[in-house]
């Protein structure tokens, strides 16, 4: 089953209901290399004390992956990345 990471409204209850018709099951994870302004960070000393984004990583099916692309503002692209729990999952970055 996909992951997805969310950093915000994703992790309302409201907005699930809207988008997925369901509570989603995730836990709590944190995103390195990135800020919330998305800009994302590749010097390896930078990336030691790198910034980190909290957020949820949801369990999705494909299909509800697809909702959420419907969901997220054309100013976003979805990326999958590896998450410090060691799970992957897609987020969506700035263009």
């Amino acid at each position: 089953m996909p992951h997805l990471f969310s950093y915000g409204t994703l992790q309302k209850e409201k907005v699930q209901m809207e988008t997925f018709g369901r509570l989603l099951q995730g836990e709590k994870d944190i995103l390195s290399g990135y800020r919330l302004n998305m800009l994302e960070i590749t010097d390896p000393e930078v990336l030691r004390k790198s910034d980190q984004v909290e957020g949820v990583l949801f369990e999705v099916t494909e299909a509800e992956i697809l909702q959420a692309d419907e969901y997220e503002v054309d100013d976003y692209k979805r990326i999958e990345t590896v998450f410090k729990s060691g799970k992957s999952g897609f987020i969506y970055v700035g263009k």
